[in-house]
């Protein structure tokens, strides 16, 4: 099968950018520094004082160590280590008896922990560090250590699910933006002002790797393509569990909707009609794998640090409309630090909603996934996050990308976005709060 002239240009500019990034993680600390600490949020300044890091050691290493910061920790840890590794910090509590029994399908026997409490690792999903631990095996034979080895192996994890969502977000793009509005929304997918993380130890370059790629499949009606990634997706971070939506309106859409309404008028003729339910059922996939991890040990344990660690929840609305609103007032108040960030913060979150409502009547199946990634976002109780988390949302770059083909916005937005992750990323490389 011959390479496509649009691949050829979207691996060229991945690859760039790719070196780019790789290059101003090693460039920026040597002609530049932050002076600390971050006073941007109410608990930031005693977690960005120096040596706030030590004792950390998946932070600590001197390799790449630019590319790791904050939750970078939880994924190299169960990566090398797993869930129960030492060096993870850990809350009070426990479930069940002392044995773990009850935990169907996964059973932690505490009692062989040797440790009180819940690590703080649950909070953080599998599948990110399974694929880190997997591409960590050929790049051992490097001889580096395991830290070393894993933080290259997930920075190589996250860029190259980045290029998977590039391929995707083309094709999504394509029938209605054409190929130069395509790839200007390609474009402005490595520019946004929170991209810097899809070259860090996170989840979004997978994440949108796999769902923006089940959504690709899905509009061109390959479900079991579709259905697959929707639940790696959702193995990846909790939002995925959105991408049932989508998948689930597709089934209805398709002609065994009406097949299912005449299998109904002659049920006493022709009996249940199982395939028909078994399709339905095979649709919200991402919801009944979500549902057995949920019920697991890990899922209570999720939960637990959740809400009793990170302060999170499913549709804190009282929390999340208290917290939303300090955040917009620290924009107008007397502490710099807080009114920078909630600035940026306030962009994501107003170019999330606008895109999402606007994408509506030309793609709707991609904008309720946007409008779910958004609002389950925002109200999950902190008020921080929602530039980063709105890169889950499509909608949000053929949005830009259809603004962009004003030549003024296009260089006006390409200069404020780049400025923008510059700053953010920077923040990120010198262990500040860069959200």
């Amino acid at each position: 099968m011959s390479i496509k002239p649009h691949h050829k240009t979207i691996l060229g500019i991945w690859l760039g950018w790719a070196l780019v990034m790789l290059a101003y993680h090693n460039f920026l600390p040597a002609r530049f520094t932050i002076q600390p600490p971050d006073r941007a949020l109410e608990w930031t300044a005693t977690e960005t004082m120096p040596g706030s890091q030590n004792g950390k050691i998946y932070l600590n290493e001197p390799f790449m160590n630019r590319h790791v910061s904050w939750d970078s920790e939880y994924y190299l840890a169960i990566a090398i280590g797993g869930y129960e590794d030492s060096n993870i910090g850990r809350i009070p509590g426990e479930f069940g008896s002392a044995t773990g029994s009850g935990y169907w399908p996964f059973v932690i026997p505490q009692e062989s922990l040797g440790m009180p409490g819940i690590s703080k690792s649950y909070a953080f999903f599998p599948f990110y560090p399974m694929v880190i631990r997997l591409m960590s095996f050929p790049l051992s034979l490097l001889g580096m250590n395991p830290i070393a080895t894993a933080t290259l192996a997930g920075v190589l994890v996250s860029m190259l699910g980045t290029l998977a969502a590039m391929f995707a977000l083309y094709e999504l793009a394509l029938p209605e933006l054409g190929e130069d509005g395509a790839l200007r929304s390609v474009f402005y997918l490595l520019i946004f002002p929170s991209s810097f993380f899809f070259a860090e130890i996170y989840t979004e370059g997978l994440f949108i790797g796999l769902a923006f790629s089940s959504l690709m499949f899905l509009q061109r009606k390959q479900f079991g393509w579709a259905i697959l990634l929707a639940v790696l997706a959702t193995f990846t971070r909790a939002v995925g569990v959105a991408l049932s939506i989508p998948l689930f309106i597709a089934w209805v859409r398709t002609s065994e909707w009406m097949e299912l309404d005449m299998e109904w008028k002659q049920l006493y003729y022709r009996g249940i009609p199982w395939k028909i339910i078994f399709n339905a059922l095979v649709a919200i996939a991402p919801i009944l794998a979500f549902f057995l991890w949920r019920v697991s040990y890990y899922g209570m344990a999720f939960s637990r640090v959740e809400e009793e660690f990170f302060g999170r929840g499913l549709l804190s609305l009282g929390v999340s409309f208290i917290t939303w609103s300090e955040g917009f007032k620290a924009m107008f108040g007397s502490n710099p630090h807080a009114a920078a960030y909630y600035m940026v913060e306030w962009l994501g979150i107003i170019v999330g909603v606008s895109a999402c409502i606007a994408g509506f009547k030309r793609h709707p199946e991609l904008a309720i996934f946007g409008t779910l990634v958004v609002f389950l976002s925002l109200t999950s109780g902190p008020a921080q996050g929602m530039y980063r988390y709105v890169l889950a949302a499509p909608p949000v770059f053929l949005f830009l990308s259809r603004l962009g083909k004003n030549p003024i916005f296009d260089r006006t937005w390409t200069i404020l976005s780049t400025l923008l992750m510059g700053i953010m990323c920077a923040m990120y490389m010198f262990d500040m709060w860069a959200g």
